[in-house]
């Protein structure tokens, strides 16, 4: 943990006269769990992480992820006020073969 922080300080220093984007300018956060799969074709994971510096460090917060990620892989976040809608359970399907 230690590394990937002073790794992001770094880059943070090096990048702070400059006006354009750059990567640097997000919030570090690590994925803490998976909660579990959405969208149409269930490509994108949602998780909760938790933010590593900033305004919001210490918050655990809800985001949506597209691609491979695992718990205590870290995030670069634009911003960390917005969430993501908590998944809806699924309704169990009726029991069809119900005897009248």
């Amino acid at each position: 943990m230690g590394a990937v922080k002073k790794k992001f300080q770094d880059m943070q220093m090096q990048n702070k006269d400059d006006k354009e984007f750059r990567p640097a300018d997000g919030h570090l956060a690590e994925i803490v769990e998976i909660v579990g799969k959405t969208g149409v074709f269930g490509e994108i994971l949602q998780v909760l992480c938790k933010v590593m510096d900033g305004r919001d460090q210490g918050r655990v917060i809800r985001r949506n992820v597209k691609g491979s990620v695992k718990v205590g892989d870290y995030l670069m976040l634009l911003e960390t006020e917005r969430e993501a809608k908590p998944l809806k359970n699924k309704k169990p399907k009726k029991d069809l073969r119900r005897s009248f």
